[in-house]
Protein backbone atom coordinates (compact mmCIF):
# COMPACT_ATOMS: atom_id res chain seq x y z
CA UNK A 1 0.00 0.00 0.00
CA UNK A 2 1.42 3.40 -0.85
CA UNK A 3 2.28 5.34 1.69
CA UNK A 4 0.20 8.45 0.69
CA UNK A 5 -2.95 6.33 1.16
CA UNK A 6 -4.65 6.95 4.76
CA UNK A 7 -7.50 4.40 5.83
CA UNK A 8 -9.60 5.78 7.81
CA UNK A 9 -12.02 3.79 10.18
CA UNK A 10 -15.35 4.99 12.15
CA UNK A 11 -17.14 3.91 14.49
CA UNK A 12 -20.61 1.87 14.53
CA UNK A 13 -22.81 1.56 17.53
CA UNK A 14 -25.21 -1.31 17.44
CA UNK A 15 -27.40 -2.49 20.59
CA UNK A 16 -28.33 -5.83 20.41
CA UNK A 17 -29.99 -8.52 23.08
CA UNK A 18 -27.28 -10.34 25.66
CA UNK A 19 -27.80 -13.99 23.81
CA UNK A 20 -27.21 -12.62 20.55
CA UNK A 21 -23.43 -10.95 21.15
CA UNK A 22 -22.51 -14.29 23.22
CA UNK A 23 -23.44 -16.18 19.88
CA UNK A 24 -21.74 -13.84 17.69
CA UNK A 25 -18.44 -13.91 20.16
CA UNK A 26 -18.92 -17.67 20.46
CA UNK A 27 -18.49 -17.91 16.70
CA UNK A 28 -15.92 -15.10 16.49
CA UNK A 29 -13.75 -16.77 19.07
CA UNK A 30 -13.71 -20.35 16.77
CA UNK A 31 -12.06 -18.01 14.12
CA UNK A 32 -9.83 -16.79 16.06
CA UNK A 33 -11.23 -13.33 15.55
CA UNK A 34 -12.56 -10.17 17.64
CA UNK A 35 -16.22 -9.56 17.96
CA UNK A 36 -15.81 -6.72 15.87
CA UNK A 37 -13.17 -8.17 12.76
CA UNK A 38 -16.21 -11.17 12.87
CA UNK A 39 -19.39 -8.54 12.44
CA UNK A 40 -17.28 -6.32 10.12
CA UNK A 41 -16.67 -9.77 7.83
CA UNK A 42 -20.03 -11.13 8.17
CA UNK A 43 -21.35 -7.76 7.15
CA UNK A 44 -18.95 -7.35 4.36
CA UNK A 45 -20.35 -10.20 3.52
CA UNK A 46 -24.18 -9.78 3.47
CA UNK A 47 -23.36 -6.44 1.73
CA UNK A 48 -21.57 -7.63 -0.98
CA UNK A 49 -24.12 -10.24 -1.60
CA UNK A 50 -26.86 -8.07 -1.58
CA UNK A 51 -25.06 -5.92 -4.41
CA UNK A 52 -24.27 -8.93 -6.62
CA UNK A 53 -27.95 -9.94 -6.11
CA UNK A 54 -28.93 -6.18 -7.49
CA UNK A 55 -26.31 -5.85 -10.81
CA UNK A 56 -27.54 -5.47 -13.63
CA UNK A 57 -26.65 -7.22 -17.06
CA UNK A 58 -27.28 -4.97 -20.32
CA UNK A 59 -27.84 -6.52 -23.69
CA UNK A 60 -28.27 -5.62 -27.30
CA UNK A 61 -32.54 -6.85 -28.78
CA UNK A 62 -30.66 -9.75 -30.16
CA UNK A 63 -28.66 -11.37 -27.23
CA UNK A 64 -32.35 -10.77 -25.24
CA UNK A 65 -34.51 -11.70 -27.68
CA UNK A 66 -32.20 -15.23 -27.80
CA UNK A 67 -32.05 -15.58 -24.17
CA UNK A 68 -36.32 -15.26 -23.87
CA UNK A 69 -36.31 -18.03 -26.46
CA UNK A 70 -34.17 -20.35 -24.94
CA UNK A 71 -36.26 -19.86 -21.03
CA UNK A 72 -39.35 -20.34 -22.99
CA UNK A 73 -37.78 -23.57 -24.69
CA UNK A 74 -39.11 -26.67 -22.44
CA UNK A 75 -36.52 -29.06 -21.43
CA UNK A 76 -36.41 -32.56 -22.97
CA UNK A 77 -32.64 -34.10 -22.95
CA UNK A 78 -32.24 -37.09 -21.35
CA UNK A 79 -30.57 -35.55 -18.09
CA UNK A 80 -34.00 -33.77 -17.59
CA UNK A 81 -35.86 -36.44 -17.72
CA UNK A 82 -33.90 -38.76 -15.41
CA UNK A 83 -34.02 -35.44 -13.01
CA UNK A 84 -37.49 -35.61 -12.68
CA UNK A 85 -37.55 -39.41 -12.36
CA UNK A 86 -35.59 -39.49 -9.24
CA UNK A 87 -36.92 -40.32 -5.78
CA UNK A 88 -37.71 -36.53 -3.92
CA UNK A 89 -36.75 -37.31 -0.57
CA UNK A 90 -39.48 -34.62 0.64
CA UNK A 91 -42.26 -37.25 -0.76
CA UNK A 92 -43.06 -40.77 1.30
Amino acid sequence: MPASTKITTRAVNLRIRDDVRDLIDHAASTQSKTRSEFMIDAARRAAEDTLLDQTLIRVDPATYDRFVEILDRPPGEEGYARLMAAPRPWKD
